[in-house]
């Protein structure tokens, strides 16, 4: 079993907690902003944080996207984390529509002023697993993970997602594509849960 993880950094954030979570369940993490890197990987992790257009600012400055697009097109399996859960959609809206990965169809899209929760949404929220899936391997329905985040996916596609949120509306927070995984929440700070669905990933 390979359990070799490339890592991409972005350039918009401290990504050592999701290292650190994804060494602690027995992953060989490869941390780089290097496109021939990720080219070369066996499975890949897309954390991000902050503004969606940033994020694919930064991938695209160093030819990520492109290499992202390259390794998923070879069905090497690859986990979207928060941010990068959201770059896996065609556009975002955040600060003006930019264009995403275009992986899985779809728009990321604020939450409305009208909704009667504070947004962003932070904190522990309780998954609503919708479909069986590698991800949430020996991990209840109704389990808390931990979310931040202001916008989110609205999927194009139902058969894509795996896991829905309830926070105001209800939403998708986790999807699945063939190799291509996402969550909206962060695993790596989900506590037992979050590094049991890294651990299903890694060890896929």
């Amino acid at each position: 079993m390979n359990k070799g993880i490339v890592l991409i950094d972005a350039g918009t954030g401290n990504l050592r907690s999701v290292q650190k979570a994804l060494e602690s369940v027995g992953a060989n993490v490869l941390r780089t902003d290097a496109a021939d890197k990720v080219l070369s990987a066996k499975k890949v992790v897309l954390p991000g944080v902050g503004a969606f257009g940033d994020f694919m600012d930064g991938m695209k400055a160093k030819g990520l996207d492109d290499a992202v697009k390259q390794v998923v097109s070879r069905g090497v399996p690859m986990l979207g984390i928060c941010v990068g859960m959201q770059a896996l959609f065609e556009i975002g809206e955040e600060m003006g529509e930019h264009e995403g990965l275009g992986l899985l169809r779809g728009t990321v899209v604020k939450f409305a002023d009208t909704l009667s929760v504070k947004i962003p949404h932070t904190g522990w929220n309780q998954l609503k697993v919708k479909n069986e899936a590698l991800l949430f391997d020996q991990i209840q329905d109704g389990a808390y993970v931990y979310f931040n985040h202001s916008f989110y996916c609205q999927a194009g596609d139902p058969s894509d997602v795996i896991a829905e949120v309830d926070y105001g509306i209800r939403y998708a927070c986790a999807v699945r594509r063939e190799n291509v995984f996402g969550v909206q929440f962060h695993p790596e700070k989900s506590q037992a849960v979050g590094l049991r669905i890294l651990k299903n990933f890694v060890e896929a």
